[in-house]
């Protein structure tokens, strides 16, 4: 499967310093996340650690890579490092980023409680949700 001329596995190229590398396939979703970076789209995203006592949102244009670098730690001076944030508990793809930026100034102004319910309305067991993105791609 091409997307702008690339294989789906060439969509997410790793960084020289990352050992793994995330091969995707045909999946529907996958090819979104690929669209998405190739026209500059995104994703907002929360992740939480594994109390659920402490929120992170942001934003990003390569969702699988950025938290793959939540969960290792990649900035260790960073706040989701400090409060051990890398579970995937929510995101929202954007075709693009401008919308995606705006999308997390408006759920970091919200309250606790309204990150609460968008999290519950995605995935109400509060999954990993970042392992569903890697299978779907097996």
């Amino acid at each position: 499967m091409q997307v702008a001329g690339l294989s789906i596995a060439e969509c997410f190229v790793p960084r020289n310093d990352e050992p793994q590398v995330y091969y995707l396939y045909t999946s529907r979703l996958n090819s979104l996340f690929c669209n998405m970076i190739m026209q500059r789209g995104g994703c907002v995203y929360i992740i939480t650690n594994k109390e659920h006592s402490v929120f992170y949102t942001g934003v990003t244009s390569d969702l699988i890579c950025r938290v793959w670098e939540h969960k290792n730690k990649r900035y260790p001076n960073s706040f989701s490092a400090k409060y051990n944030c890398n579970k995937l508990v929510y995101y929202l793809p954007y075709l693009h980023i401008e919308e995606a930026i705006a999308a997390e100034k408006q759920i970091k102004s919200g309250s606790r409680q309204a990150k609460i319910n968008l999290i519950n309305a995605l995935n109400p067991q509060w999954r990993d949700l970042h392992d569903d993105l890697l299978k779907e791609g097996n």
